[in-house]
């Protein structure tokens, strides 16, 4: 019902009508029955038309009998004090809704209102309590009698929007503005009356003092606010009086990037910086959920509660009173804050478990080739001893004399690996020993190897051991597919004379510029190996100040190099 009567009339005609039925009632005066008869409907209409409550809602028996209460009690001791209060109210009440008005029509016809509330006000409220020893104007009567209906009727025929429909839910008003509008009637009145009272002024004089005197205070404060001239004024006192509402999501933060910093697990971090917010005085605890986690902090229940959802974290927050939409924006954000560092959290241990997976698998390969070099060389002394002649025997029992202990050296270094990361330096033997002992152990290949030269310099042995076979096996399969294939190594010193560099050249096809790109940098696809193991070569010459890289690729001339890395 009350609903459709806003409809029928709409807010600014209530607003008039209101305000006809105080004139009414001021006229005949709160001793007079029906006067107070025409205050009722007045507050009844004002019902209608308050902005605070939405006037579809549903009133409970407690709120309808304490505005009751409160209105019979209003009713029965009504004066012209009482008036005066009222009045200011509904000043402050339009005035506070000016600034949230952007149509010029309805911002005018507020202020209309409010010329109309503020000449009742002072033409005829304020002369009422005046004693009547001070002499008021008379003609200050017929003004309100007859002069500020016109303002009301004014307001009645105002032009207004052609499709002005009545506003379903409660409008915003200001409360600050609000009560900077009341206290300024208050000043005005008791100021009046305080000139009257002690000057002995007349009662026009006594407005126009007051008036005088706060215009002047006003400016000075509008002065003081922002001074210019380079000098902070109220206003970034206010400003930070205002935005203290940040400190303690501030102090929370500075917590939340500390325990980013220091704390590692995902879900303990999580506990930790929720457990921080019961430092803030709206927050009694909570509980939050995050995948296939959840937990609780401080007190898990609460008269007011509020969820929050920032995927993956949803957080349920019981606070003290209910959370205004500001507050609720700033939660929203620090929680949207928190989900992302959780978020970071989670994907810094996913890489953490990449990288254990990824050693594991690089060991396993690095192994299999290691296993895969050692068979070959078994199989080469396998084909050696089938092939030996009986005159041969000394010549061939000196050559597994010098290679089973290499072998089984080799394979006490792989077995190491399975408990510990191997090391770029290892055994460090001569380099023409070495040298010898790798020729020795192809000497049934169709492999050339050129005579050593250099000193007896020491080399890594298990880096040019793994680069060694990994390059004459690739290789020699390679010469299984192409006839005629002549493979060539040759181990020469450094260029700056530090180190060694090991060579491994065929006159076959060169390798495809797509693999010769990413050889010995990435694991690389390929129909006939050069993948996984120089991969795992270069790694491992990386670690040792080498680098392997394609020294020559074209028609009839291949080279690999194992070479120091420049300084």
């Amino acid at each position: 019902m009350l609903a459709r009567t806003r409809l029928a009339l709409g807010p600014e005609s209530l607003l008039v009508a209101l305000l006809g039925l105080y004139h009414v009632a001021l006229a005949v005066g709160p001793e007079q029955p029906w006067g107070r008869g025409l205050w009722l409907a007045h507050i009844g209409l004002l019902i209608l038309w308050q902005p605070f409550v939405e006037t579809g809602r549903r009133l409970s028996v407690a709120e309808l009998a304490l505005m009751g209460a409160g209105i019979l009690l209003l009713t029965l001791g009504l004066n012209d004090w009482l008036l005066i209060f009222w009045t200011a109210i509904l000043s402050a009440l339009v005035g506070g809704r000016v600034l949230f008005v952007r149509r010029r029509r309805q911002r005018i016809f507020l202020l209309l209102a409010f010329g109309y509330l503020l000449g009742a006000l002072l033409a005829w409220q304020v002369p009422q309590v005046v004693p009547r020893e001070m002499a008021v104007d008379p003609a200050l009567s017929p003004v309100f009698i007859y002069a500020l209906p016109l303002l009301l009727l004014s307001m009645l025929v105002w032009p207004r929007s052609r499709e002005e429909a009545p506003p379903r839910r409660a409008e915003m008003v200001d409360f600050v503005y609000s009560l900077f509008v009341f206290l300024l009637l208050a000043v005005l009145v008791l100021g009046t009356l305080a000139f009257m009272l002690l000057d002995r002024s007349g009662y026009g004089v006594a407005v126009a003092s007051t008036v005088f005197i706060m215009a002047g205070l006003l400016f000075l404060l509008a002065w003081a606010w922002d001074p210019r001239g380079g000098f902070s004024g109220f206003g970034v006192l206010f400003s930070r009086y205002v935005l203290s509402v940040a400190l303690p999501f501030e102090q929370w933060m500075r917590r939340l990037t500390y325990h980013a910093e220091f704390e590692v697990d995902p879900e303990r971090f999580l506990g930790q910086t929720l457990e921080e917010m019961l430092a803030l005085p709206w927050v009694l605890g909570g509980t939050w959920a995050a995948e296939h986690r959840h937990g609780a902090f401080g007190l898990a229940d609460g008269a007011f509660s509020q969820r929050f959802e920032c995927p993956p974290l949803n957080v349920t927050l019981f606070t003290r009173h209910k959370l205004s939409p500001a507050l609720m924006l700033h939660f929203h954000l620090l929680l949207r804050l928190l989900a992302e560092f959780y978020l970071a959290k989670l994907r810094g241990r996913a890489l953490q478990q990449m990288s254990y997976i990824q050693a594991v698998h690089e060991t396993g390969a690095r192994l299999t080739h290691d296993v895969k070099n050692l068979l070959q060389s078994l199989t080469n002394l396998c084909h050696a001893a089938e092939q030996a002649e009986a005159d041969d025997a000394e010549a061939f029992q000196a050559l597994m004399q010098r290679q089973l202990p290499l072998i089984t050296q080799r394979l006490r270094q792989a077995l190491d690996k399975l408990e510990q990361r191997p090391a770029a330096d290892g055994e460090e033997p001569a380099a023409g020993s070495w040298w010898t002992a790798l020729g020795q152990r192809y000497s049934g290949e169709a492999v050339t190897f050129t005579a050593w030269r250099g000193g007896e310099q020491p080399l890594p042995a298990g880096l040019f051991d793994m680069v060694a076979e990994n390059l004459l096996q690739n290789a020699l399969s390679k010469a299984a597919r192409e006839m005629d294939l002549r493979i060539e190594a040759r181990l020469l010193p450094g260029a700056d004379g530090a180190g060694m560099e090991l060579q491994v050249e065929d006159s076959g096809s060169p390798v495809p510029p797509e693999l010769a790109a990413e050889l010995g940098r990435a694991p690389v696809s390929s129909a006939h190996g050069l993948g996984i193991g120089l991969y795992q070569a270069g790694r491992l010459a990386a670690e040792s100040g080498y680098e392997l890289c394609l020294a020559a690729n074209e028609p009839g001339r291949v080279c690999f190099s194992l070479r120091p890395l420049s300084r």
